[in-house]
């Protein structure tokens, strides 16, 4: 392995600690879920085996992908404006989503044995995987922060979450289109359902995509939300809990290098895999409005984008320089400026995002 990957980077207990709490409350939870539901746990329609096999090959073959990266300086940007702790990390190799997806996506295909909705939620993660690729790449090579154009990237999202929508009429019927809500509650949309679906396919991965700017944070946070929604929808899509399993694993295996501080970043490949592969499962399942308390995280996160946006542009002064609601956004960015430490940060929304999951299941 090649020592000048890991030249400036010292050991973190804070770091480590996180992963393991998280690690080991995944497992827990996983195995507590199957025993309650009457599932043996090392079967293959378990969650824990799919976990914990993901997340040991992901975080294995980092060790060989994360130098290999490395050697073909694929070095991230850092925003100067931002908080002056991230310009160190300037030159962290990025792209990591390049070996977090397949190795989730490959074995939950294997395991359901091709499973046409698997298929189907697994090639809506691939492409969502691939306008992150092709933006990290853009990245690269402009040797700036900046990738694709934000409309070129909207388009792109809004394109592919078309295509799925057209496979879900095909497959689906109207049926889909009465959305199932708590308490037994459910809400008729009709026609206006198809235009809430594309909405939904493009936030989550916007959001997911916002997220990801702290060591640890967007891979832990996706973990906990595949983990959440795989175990919700367990009962009537066996074979999709399995895909959210085997996910949640690669993205916990991840964290093996992308705890602070981060040996590798996840890059706009993995963080629109993953809203990709959280917004096609909720939306296939008929599971909205647990995908949405899922995922109040990034929900928070680009709230706090629009707001800081919308305020600075309602307070332009004739100058045209507004003022700020938050000190920089996304809110992580704002706590972060405001004294707290990445990896406080990182733990804090781990609780909440395990108390929401949580939550679901109490709702349910």
């Amino acid at each position: 392995m090649d020592a000048k990957l890991f030249s400036g980077r010292s050991f973190n207990p804070s770091g480590f600690n996180l992963l393991v709490t998280l690690g080991i409350g995944l497992s827990v939870a996983a195995f507590m879920l199957d025993r309650i539901a009457g599932r043996v746990s090392w079967q293959a329609v378990s969650l824990t085996l799919p976990l914990w096999t993901c997340a040991v090959a992901t975080a294995i073959l980092g060790y060989w992908v994360v130098p290999l990266l490395q050697k073909l300086k694929m070095g991230q940007f850092i925003r100067e404006d931002g908080p002056q702790a991230h310009l160190q990390k300037a030159g962290t190799p990025t792209m990591g989503g390049v070996f977090i997806v397949p190795v989730g996506v490959v074995a939950a295909l294997l395991w359901s044995r091709f499973n046409p909705d698997v298929v189907a939620v697994s090639l809506m993660t691939l492409a969502y995987g691939f306008i992150g690729w092709v933006d990290d790449w853009q990245i690269l090579l402009k040797k700036s922060n900046k990738g694709i154009s934000p409309q070129m990237k909207l388009a792109l999202q809004i394109g592919i979450g078309i295509l799925f929508c057209l496979w879900l009429t095909w497959s689906q019927g109207s049926k889909i289109t009465t959305i199932d809500l708590p308490f037994n509650l459910v809400l008729p949309l009709g026609w206006l359902f198809w235009p809430l679906a594309v909405f939904v396919l493009a936030a989550e991965n916007n959001a997911t995509n916002l997220t990801d700017g702290v060591d640890g944070l967007a891979a832990g946070t996706g973990a906990i939300a595949l983990l959440g929604l795989g175990a919700i929808i367990a009962p009537t899509s066996p074979d999709l809990m399995l895909f959210c399993a085997c996910l949640s694993g690669s993205y916990l295996g991840f964290l093996v290098h992308n705890r602070n501080p981060a040996r590798v970043f996840m890059g706009d490949t993995g963080s629109l895999a993953l809203g990709g592969a959280l917004a096609a499962v909720g939306l296939l399942t008929n599971s909205l409005w647990t995908l949405f308390i899922l995922s109040g995280i990034f929900f928070v996160e680009s709230l706090s984008v629009i707001a800081q946006v919308s305020y600075y542009k309602a307070t332009k002064n004739p100058d045209g320089v507004g003022k700020r609601l938050f000190k920089m956004a996304p809110l992580h960015h704002h706590l972060e400026l405001s004294g707290w430490s990445e990896t406080q940060v990182v733990g804090v929304f781990y609780l909440i995002n395990a108390g929401l999951a949580l939550l679901c299941f109490v709702i349910r």
